[in-house]
């Protein structure tokens, strides 16, 4: 299996094969059978639906190994359900936790296909960039800034991939990687002074429009644990090891919306960071 680069599980790895102590990941045929679907934009079965956070986190493993072929090395981690109704909505108490791939990254404007994935999804969310493995020793937001070295705008396209009618719970979406799919990447933006950046990333304002300029939603930033950087902070809390170089996606900033909603396209404003970056994707028919 892949170390996620540097991936290791409170407590210890999880171990494969029978027995109540031990997860009970998801078959080799039905993981098989997952990324076959996930190629063709196919819905399909839910991966280890009355499984443990367990189950879900060895079958995460089995599956990275069989999808890295096809989207790349692992290039960082993303959590999911980061903000309370979301956690409601998926009936979850804490966040999620899934990977990056390097060919799921878009330039800021790329034009991507409305029914891009099997159950195609988009939200505003906002990447970090590990400056340097210091980051491991933070046990605060404060302490985390000073080894995150820029945020990037992001427009994240995830793809919920399981079909009409199937479970997607808290233990399916970590099986399945927190449906990552695709990302538009906006420029970098420098952390220059930490404690300032820091504090604007709680306060940002968050805003999605759709492609004729009308408001589709908004939140600040705070509306992700209080401050994005807390995201970091939930990943290393599960084990999640930070190397430089590593992007974290820190979730949703206001709600999972539909591309066809966006009317031809959708952009992202980030008024409160430095110069009120802005990230656009367009949803080609």
């Amino acid at each position: 299996m892949t170390d996620f680069r540097g991936l290791l599980l409170a407590g210890g790895l999880v171990a494969v094969g029978s027995g109540a102590a031990l997860a009970d990941c998801a078959s080799d045929a039905a993981i098989e059978t997952y990324v076959a679907d996930y190629l063709s934009k196919t819905p399909t079965a839910a991966l280890v639906p009355d499984g443990t956070m367990d189950d879900a986190q060895c079958t995460q493993e089995k599956l990275v190994d069989a999808l890295i072929p096809h989207l790349g090395e692992v290039i960082g981690y993303k959590a999911g359900l980061t903000s309370k109704p979301a956690q409601e909505r998926f009936g979850a108490t804490e966040p999620v936790a899934g990977v990056l791939y390097a060919n799921m990254m878009l330039e800021d404007g790329a034009a991507v296909p409305v029914n891009f994935g099997a159950r195609s999804l988009f939200e505003a969310d906002l990447i970090l960039v590990i400056g340097d493995d210091g980051i491991n020793g933070a046990a605060t937001a404060e302490e985390a800034i000073m080894h995150i070295s820029a945020v990037h705008p992001f427009i994240e396209l995830p793809d919920i991939v399981y079909a009409e009618g199937q479970p997607i719970t808290d233990v399916t979406l970590t099986a399945n990687g927190v449906a990552a799919r695709m990302g538009v990447l906006g420029a970098a933006i420098p952390v220059e002074d930490p404690d300032v950046m820091l504090a604007a990333l709680a306060a940002m304002t968050v805003t999605v429009r759709d492609a004729e300029g009308t408001v589709m939603s908004e939140a600040p930033g705070a509306a992700v644990l209080g401050n994005p950087v807390n995201a970091v902070l939930f990943l290393m809390s599960k084990g999640y090891i930070m190397q430089e170089g590593d992007l974290i996606s820190v979730g949703s900033i206001g709600p999972l919306l539909a591309p066809p909603q966006a009317k031809g396209g959708a952009s992202v404003t980030y008024v409160g960071l430095p110069g009120d970056p802005v990230v656009t994707v367009t949803f080609t028919e």
